[in-house]
């Protein structure tokens, strides 16, 4: 397990697109993290970095969205990505219409909200949890609590490899190497 720490949305980005340059059709990647904290934002990168068409948004209302791959200048078409909100998911019985266990034998797919829902899709994943830090609210003098500032738009993103599929070593290396360079560029 290894973290990394950002200070910016385009930072939290930059690290998905270099996991999107990684990533390989059958792989599980499960996202965690409070309301707010980037899952949606990391996956907009990932999406960047697959190259795969359309703009990446949440798919809270609609539980599931796929984005097509796209062929690349090699002529290869990338794997789709299909990113997964089961927040609102309560069994099994529900992940099963999504016919999750189909899609991951080509497709990337991320699932937001998953712990305890969807390990038992793949032996081999990457668990993501996003962090962000706040500051404690302020009570104003008329006892109301203040909430305006509390997030200071850092986070912590903590990596864990389940399985043989990553290599916990080089992945660090990879995307703290993409942090760097994101970060010198701002």
């Amino acid at each position: 397990m290894f973290e990394l720490k950002v200070d910016s949305p385009e930072l939290t980005q930059a690290i998905g697109y270099a996991l999107g340059t990684l990533v390989r059709g059958g792989d599980l990647l499960m996202l965690s993290g409070d309301l707010g904290a980037g899952k949606t934002t990391f996956t907009q990168g990932l999406g960047r970095g697959m190259n795969v068409a359309g703009r990446v948004a949440s798919p809270t209302f609609i539980i599931s969205r796929v984005h097509a791959g796209q062929v690349n200048q090699a002529g290869v078409k990338g794997p789709d990505l299909v990113h997964v909100d089961a927040y609102r998911i309560t069994d099994l019985d529900d992940l099963e219409t999504l016919d999750l266990d189909t899609l991951l034998t080509e497709a990337v797919v991320v699932v937001e909200w998953g712990e305890g829902k969807t390990e038992s899709l793949s032996e081999h994943r990457l668990e993501i949890t996003i962090r962000a830090e706040v500051l404690e609210p302020q009570v104003d003098t008329e006892e109301t609590v203040n909430l305006e500032n509390i997030d200071t738009g850092k986070r912590v993103i903590r990596f864990k490899p389940i399985g043989s599929r990553w290599d916990e070593a080089v992945l660090a290396e990879t995307l703290s190497q993409a942090l760097q360079a994101a970060q010198e560029e701002n």
